[in-house]
């Protein structure tokens, strides 16, 4: 779904009826000599989400989670940090240019980065109940809950072609996860299943639609470029993610001692600060993604995301090709 001339008709004044910094006004200060093309433009921002999706993935699986990290929140935090101290630093070398701090623009954004943080805290808990196959299906029923909203925001339309690629993405997720998913029904029809896995996964597919429509929402009304979007994201998210760090991950020495070996404390502290360099490419990514298309096809694109990855494991990293997850990958392209 592409968003229509009206979706890029931004109001020049927020909700406070103060004139907002005109769109003219470019992201990044140096200056670019090359002219794209109006398919470019759109395939750009598009493929960008995609590999900066993809390098995330693949940095929290293959260099966080070698370690056996177990402080989540913390890992986040840090994320955060080290994303608005890029930002701060190529704005101080005059690379880049956003707005700076305003309290009013702060809170008018903070229920965007609220709900970022809620979809966070909501996947891991759901994850902790759910089987992965079960969790995946429930994501991806999650974007027709974006395309529906996408509907009544801003007007857009929902084509018998997009339903029919929901469905068939739902259902390559479902033939990927057979197995998980017929024991996970014959759990609940057992009444042996915690419920309590799928109320945290209900509220993880409102939250996952509350942010992305917000958020969209919020860029339209307060015509925030690329790295205002990134600054107030993440600098909003820092207080959101570091108390619940310290109410409920253990912050013993004992803790810290497994969590940081000596043999391996500063390739830790390295691959948290490279993880934080992937965050500020997918926080831009996103923003960008969002702003020039739209909800959903953001959606459809992280969903998307999982292809390549499936394929990736296959070919490299020695997952089985089982007629199951071959089925489904073919369904999915």
């Amino acid at each position: 779904m592409t968003s229509s001339k009206a979706d890029h008709a931004i109001p020049m004044t927020d909700l406070g009826g103060r004139s907002a910094p005109s769109s003219s006004a470019p992201s990044i200060v140096a200056p670019s000599g090359v002219k794209l093309s109006p398919w470019m433009r759109a395939s750009l921002p598009i493929a960008s989400y995609c590999v900066a999706s993809i390098l995330m993935t693949v940095t929290n699986k293959y260099v966080v989670s070698g370690y056996g990290f177990n402080m989540n929140f913390l890992l986040l935090t840090v994320q955060n940090v080290v994303t608005v101290v890029l930002l701060q630093s190529f704005k101080f070398l005059n690379l880049i240019k956003f707005r700076d701090f305003d309290k009013d623009e702060a809170r008018k954004w903070f229920p965007v980065a609220a709900a970022l943080v809620t979809m966070i805290y909501t996947g891991s808990k759901s994850l902790q109940y759910l089987r992965i196959p079960v969790y995946t299906i429930f994501k991806n029923l999650t974007i027709i809950l974006i395309a529906y909203g996408e509907v009544i925001w801003f007007g857009g339309n929902l084509t018998q072609m997009m339903l029919v690629s929901f469905l068939l993405m739902v259902l390559s997720s479902v033939i990927a996860g057979w197995a998980d998913v017929t024991e996970a029904l014959s759990e609940i029809a057992r009444m042996d299943t915690p419920f309590i896995g799928y109320f945290w996964m209900g509220l993880n597919c409102f939250s996952t639609a509350a942010f992305v429509l917000y958020m969209r929402k919020r860029i339209k009304l307060t015509n925030f470029k690329d790295f205002d979007t990134v600054y107030y994201n993440n600098l909003l998210s820092i207080p959101l993610l570091i108390f619940p760090s310290l109410l409920f991950e253990n912050w013993s020495a004992e803790n810290f001692a497994r969590t940081f070996p000596e043999e391996d404390r500063w390739a830790m502290v390295y691959a948290m600060i490279f993880s934080g360099v992937s965050a500020f490419a997918m926080s831009y990514a996103s923003a960008w993604c969002v702003r020039t298309t739209s909800s959903t096809t953001y959606s459809m694109v992280g969903a998307l995301n999982k292809l390549p990855i499936a394929v990736s494991g296959i070919l490299f990293f020695g997952d089985p090709a089982t007629l199951a997850n071959t089925t489904a990958i073919f369904i999915g392209i």
